[in-house]
């Protein structure tokens, strides 16, 4: 598969992750968190599914469309790993990580610190989406939506 076919799926099963997720989270009180702001795509599309609810995003520097970028007080710059320590207990409805990087050796150093950074925002019964695996026994894994490889995407559930 080509790399752009690759990324085609990822980012499909990403948006229809977060599609089928917002039943998941409605009735679950919290904001809802993005790790990895980018150029702000996943950001307005949570912003089209959470019309209601507080989102802060999360990157090293702000490089998001004018268009894509959350206000001044919903972003967090810094190194995700050390920003997000402060909005442990915030008890988020959702909280989304698309930080991989698709290199084994970096990702294995970012899940050193991600899946505890996912329990520690989320509320109970709260949501986890990522793109990469969040191994921690708080977390029961859900099943993917229909048309979703297994492996390309994950969800959680914060017991």
């Amino acid at each position: 598969m080509s790399r752009l076919d690759s990324f085609i799926r990822r980012l499909t099963a990403q948006r229809d992750i977060l599609n089928a997720v917002a039943d998941l989270v409605n009735g679950t009180e919290g904001p809802v968190l993005e790790f990895g702001l980018g150029n702000g795509r996943t950001y307005d599309h949570l912003r089209e599914q959470f019309p209601d609810r507080r989102i802060i995003a999360f990157d090293r520097e702000v490089r998001s469309y004018s268009s894509s970028t959350p206000p001044a007080e919903d972003i967090v710059t810094g190194d995700i790993r050390d920003s997000g320590q402060s909005f442990l207990g915030i008890d988020a409805a959702l909280a989304h990580a698309d930080i991989g990087t698709g290199h084994d050796e970096i990702d294995a150093v970012t899940l050193t610190w991600l899946p505890q950074l996912m329990v520690g925002v989320l509320v109970k019964d709260g949501i986890a989406v990522s793109g990469l695996p969040l191994d921690r026994p708080e977390l029961e894994q859900l099943p993917l939506p229909q048309g979703i490889k297994e492996g390309r995407y994950f969800l959680y559930r914060r017991k």
